[in-house]
This record gives C-alpha cells, sequence and structure tokens, in this order.
C-alpha cells in the first residue's frame, strides 16, 4: 500500500478504465516522513543527518550543521516541519510547527523567498512530510508535485 501511496505522491500516472498505463516517468524517489520519523534527524546524533521541513519539503541540512547541528543557533528547527519558524524568522517552541494559521502577507512573501533562496537552493530534498503527500484521512493527495531541485543529485533514498 504504502508502494501505491509513494507512486501516486509521485506524480505517477495510474490507468483508469480502459486506458493503459502509461510508462511511468522516471523521477527522484519520494520520501514520506511521519513527524514521528523526522523527529529522529534533530541533530543529536553524531554520525545521522539532520533534516527539517519547510513548507512539508524536508531537506537534509547536514552540511550546516555549524548552524543546525546539536547546540547550534537553529538546531530548534529541525526534527520537524518548522514552516512557521521560519515565515516569522521565530525560534519560538510555539511557532516550531508547519501551521500557518495567522500569518501576516509579509511573512508568508518572507516564508517563499527564505524556502526558495536558501533551503531550495543550498540544501537536497530527501523527501516530505506525511502531511503534504496524504489528505487528511490518509489517502494520497492527487494534487501533491514533487519540488523541482534540478542543481542537485538526489540519491536514492529506499
Amino acid at each position: 500500500a504504502l508502494a501505491l501511496i509513494v507512486a501516486l505522491a509521485a506524480g505517477l500516472p495510474a490507468a483508469g478504465a480502459g486506458q493503459a498505463p502509461r510508462p511511468a516517468e522516471r523521477g527522484p524517489p519520494v520520501r514520506l516522513f511521519t513527524e514521528e520519523e523526522l523527529a529522529r534527524y534533530g541533530g543529536e546524533e553524531e554520525d545521522q543527518p539532520i533534516y527539517m521541513a519547510v513548507k512539508g519539503v524536508v531537506f537534509d541540512v547536514t552540511s550546516g550543521k555549524e548552524f543546525y547541528g546539536r547546540g547550534a543557533p537553529y538546531n530548534a528547527l529541525t526534527g520537524k516541519d518548522s514552516t512557521r519558524g521560519v515565515a516569522k524568522m521565530s525560534l519560538d517552541p510555539a511557532d516550531l510547527t508547519y501551521d500557518t494559521t495567522g500569518l501576516t502577507a509579509e511573512e508568508l512573501e518572507s516564508l517563499d523567498d527564505v524556502f526558495t533562496r536558501v533551503y531550495k537552493a543550498k540544501y537536497p530534498i530527501v523527501g516530505y512530510t506525511a502531511r503534504r503527500i496524504l489528505n487528511e484521512d490518509g489517502s494520497p493527495n492527487l494534487d501533491f508535485k514533487p519540488e523541482d531541485q534540478p542543481h542537485f543529485d538526489i540519491k536514492d533514498e529506499f
């Protein structure tokens, strides 16, 4: 079932009634992270990569260990979806969430800018949060589209 979810999440075509299945376009693998899985990559263990999510996109920020590693200034952002904190430039624990409810137009604009110019530009995407790939009921979100990141070689996560 997870393979089906991942195939749907990756935007692979599904065959409809009376249609021959089209060959799938090979894109990078899509790894789905639950909140519990993402929490394992918070920079606490030396030999583990450091991941954080912004807008449901999970980035490997290990190369920025001096910023995101244990004891580093932005370590609070790691191991979770910190979209609100990035938008508000806040490390307040109340802001370290995916929830963007009530953000101002300026904060949302800042979020998009930092997402594109910092995270997508500097750190490889390793997956997506379950919240980004799945609907509330756990069914695949058919509108999901992986982010384009052509300047990184994506290593196969599976």
